[in-house]
């Protein structure tokens, strides 16, 4: 079978790959529908091995580089393993991409994304960009008739938002600012919106990042290259700043901002993943009592982020903006996202 396999930095190749053999205990085999080109993937072309284990096997999944990427994915179940009841061949799915070893101290507690021994399908084990995949069965989440494969490619990314907002304890009323207008930003303006938030302001430069968050409700989009943006919310917010901001963008000052916009008392999450260190001054946490805290994936969001595409809060379709073939992944997908980032949200790769 064909897939897009990274073996370093700027080295991602479209070649014939053995297809995964029959599942075993635990595991279903999945032909992929649709996979979406996350910003991770994007980050392991550009500056990687970030999550990719590149020196020595991942301690839960034995694998290491060269792996197959690809984790936001849809597709039909095709083959169970021994000891699999929670779905049946033919049935079409959207996997979480959390593998974890069910027995540390997190795992326990069902906060399985800070797993100690954590692995994520497409980065610490063949992925996605493929023909066919094989991934536990915990992992899956039936798609109901009315969301398609390719717009089911979109729940992971979705329950990233969704997670993200509950992280930041978002409530009924509160005012929210998302910095960056990407994909995530995108779903977690949303899902602010769905939580009840009475003003969603997004913070975003590219004109036609712009354009979507206007289009998907922002109460206010800033661009920090026109105005202070920390004065600006500020000024819309009564002098306060907003209850919660999430930084979406893994940016060197925008985790520093993020802080800053939020009133005293108020909550910063970070979501986005950071290639270089960044600097807080930590007396605007101290004088103002405000927090920060991370928010990595998801545990348990795919049934409200399913809910919410399947009931019209969250809007899919509109985040797709390109539809490409495997062969295509490398020219069409990773370089014309860092090309032309700006004007794209979400590019689906299909691998038949």
């Amino acid at each position: 079978m064909k897939a897009a396999v990274w073996y370093g930095r700027k080295d991602v190749r479209v070649e014939d790959v053995p297809e995964p053999p029959a599942p075993g205990p635990g595991e279903v085999k999945i032909k992929v529908h649709w996979c979406g080109i996350c910003g991770s993937d994007l980050h392991e072309y550009v500056a990687g091995p970030i999550f990719i284990p590149a020196q020595a096997p991942h301690p839960l999944t034995g694998k290491q580089a060269p792996l197959i990427l690809g984790h936001e994915f849809a597709g039909e179940v095709v083959e169970i393993g021994e000891g699999v009841t929670n779905v049946q061949i033919g049935e079409r799915v959207s996997p979480d991409a959390c593998w974890h070893c069910g027995t540390c101290y997190m795992c326990k507690r069902n906060r399985y994304s800070v797993c100690e021994k954590l692995a994520f399908t497409g980065l610490m084990v063949d992925g996605a960009f493929a023909e066919y995949v094989n991934v536990p069965a915990y992992t899956l989440y039936k798609l109901p008739p009315e969301i398609p494969s390719d717009i089911g490619a979109l729940i992971e990314p979705i329950a990233v938002g969704i997670h993200g907002i509950r992280r930041g304890n978002v409530l009924e009323g509160d005012t929210v600012a998302i910095l960056g207008a990407g994909p995530i930003g995108l779903v977690t303006l949303q899902a602010a919106k769905a939580a009840g938030a009475s003003k969603v302001f997004a913070i975003e430069m590219a004109k036609a990042r712009k354009e979507f968050a206007h289009k998907l409700g922002a109460t206010a989009v800033i661009d920090p290259t026109e105005t202070d943006a920390v004065e600006e919310v500020r000024r819309l917010t009564g002098g306060l700043g907003v209850d919660v901001a999430i930084e979406c963008i893994g940016g060197e000052k925008t985790a520093s901002q993020a802080v800053q916009l939020v009133r005293r008392g108020g909550r910063a999450v970070l979501v986005g993943i950071f290639e270089k260190p960044s600097e807080i001054h930590f007396n605007e946490l101290v004088f103002c009592e405000k927090e920060i805290v991370g928010s990595l994936a998801y545990y348990g969001e795919f049934d409200t982020a399913i809910a919410l595409l399947a009931d019209g809060r969250i809007a899919g379709e509109p985040l797709i903006t390109g539809r490409i073939k495997l062969d295509e992944i490398v020219e069409k997908g990773f370089e014309e996202l860092i090309a032309h980032k700006e004007s794209n949200i979400k590019i689906l790769v299909s691998p038949n």
